[in-house]
């Protein structure tokens, strides 16, 4: 009988209709695969019943996150040559329930049963969101953002550095991770025009850094606000640790409560993430609301690329599961239509995507600098989320699969005065 591995290769491209492009390491030592390839490991049966009963990507990320997958040395490589195969097959891609049409992909899975060992479902990584209630409801929004944020302010400090900005940076040639933060955070505020004596609400303030940010170089008051009381724990010690208590306030609040406007400009960082497509134009018409005529917002959000038909539209398993739950991304058309609708005008879009390729790289870089003591801060499973969310992330912006976009609204009073400049970039050739 053939080893594990060639079974398992032999089954695999059945089922994926193509070669397998990386080598295979199975429990039994054997491998299979080209030589030289980048080598995923399967370190035990379980793994394969992992798959067999949550066929799919969520199978296989539990796999992942259970240690049960694993792979050697070159992560980036994996992911390159597989995300063509599993992630980026297009609308017109065979989907499972296609392929098992098919008499010899069937044999194969028949084999991988007999392969996988006891039927018995494994139970899910602890580490996975359970699910309850309503999406995008009060309550729901602050279990999601629980689950990502309060993972302990000291694995965030590993991954995240120094800067503490859990958002893309902005690179230079000769930038580190903390001045391309710092060039992110001074964009935002030059793009808000901030001035001394104004008011800024910063919606969804992570750790405090464009609120202290904010204050400290350019003189405004600022209300931050967060759901995660991890998160506002910290960023309160850093606002009093810089003597900035008389202008930055930390508030754990729902952005849908805050009630003292108006504000001469808003920032939404790396938030709108995570209002979700049914309340994004509730999202809009608050933040519109909560601004004075001429005020500025500046929405710094991901965006992924439009379908043809937007209804088939679903979230990726994995990082709903256990990255983002009810995350949800939005082409960059209907972010723009849907602020316009509240009553916005649109200024500016500018596209930042590779910057967030490079941020993304330098994350997982500091995660895997300090591997042993991040799995002692949060858990072997968590820490795996974090290193495969990131280095697959970096990949889909670098493929153009995802994008980020600060866009530029302002709310024009009656006159039509938007109170910008007429120029308001500079390029180079």
């Amino acid at each position: 009988m053939a080893d594990a591995a060639s079974r398992l290769r032999s089954v695999a491209e059945q089922v994926l209709g193509a070669p397998l492009p990386v080598r295979l390491r199975a429990w039994d030592g054997s491998e299979a695969g080209p030589p030289g390839a980048p080598t995923l490991v399967v370190r035990n049966r379980r793994a394969l019943r992992r798959m067999l009963f949550k066929p799919g990507e969520l199978g296989l990320a539990r796999a992942w996150v259970a240690g049960d997958l694993d792979i050697e040395d070159d992560l980036y490589g994996v992911l390159a040559v597989m995300s063509g195969l599993i992630w980026e097959r297009g609308e017109d891609g065979r989907t499972l329930a296609q392929a098992l049409r098919d008499p010899a992909v069937r044999a194969a899975v028949r084999e991988l049963v007999k392969l996988a060992g006891p039927p018995v479902p494994p139970a899910p990584p602890r580490e996975e969101v359970r699910r309850r209630g309503h999406l995008h409801t009060r309550r729901s929004d602050r279990q999601a953002i629980s689950h990502h944020y309060d993972v302990g302010n000291d694995f965030y400090g590993i991954v995240l550095g120094p800067s503490m900005v859990y958002s893309c940076a902005y690179w230079e040639d000769d930038s580190t991770l903390e001045t391309a933060q710092r060039d992110k955070l001074e964009l935002v505020c030059a793009k808000l025009g901030l001035r001394p004596g104004q008011r800024l609400l910063d919606v969804g303030c992570g750790w405090g850094s464009m609120a202290i940010h904010a204050a400290r170089e350019h003189g405004v008051s600022v209300v931050g606000v967060t759901l995660s009381q991890e998160q506002a724990a910290f960023a309160r010690k850093r606002v009093a640790d810089e003597g900035l208590t008389d202008r930055v306030e930390i508030r754990v609040q729902d952005y849908r409560d805050v009630r003292d406007g108006p504000y001469d400009a808003i920032s939404s960082i790396g938030m709108a993430e995570h209002v979700g497509a049914e309340r994004y134009l509730e999202y809009a018409r608050e933040l519109y609301g909560l601004l004075k005529p001429g005020g500025r917002l500046l929405n710094h959000q991901i965006a992924r690329r439009p379908q043809r038909d937007e209804s088939a539209y679903s979230v990726d398993e994995f990082i709903d599961a256990y990255v983002f739950p009810d995350g949800e991304l939005a082409p960059i058309g209907t972010t723009v239509t849907q602020l316009e609708l509240a009553g916005f005008e649109v200024r500016d879009v500018e596209s930042i995507r590779e910057h967030y390729a490079q941020t993304l790289r330098r994350w997982v870089a500091n995660l895997e600098a300090e591997w042993p003591r991040a799995i002692r801060l949060t858990s072997p499973g968590r820490a795996r989320v974090w290193r495969l969310y990131m280095a697959a992330s970096a990949l889909a912006f670098e493929r153009n699969r995802i994008g980020v976009n600060q866009v530029l609204a302002v709310r024009t009073p009656e006159s039509g005065a938007s109170g910008l400049p007429l120029r308001t970039r500079v390029w180079q050739n």
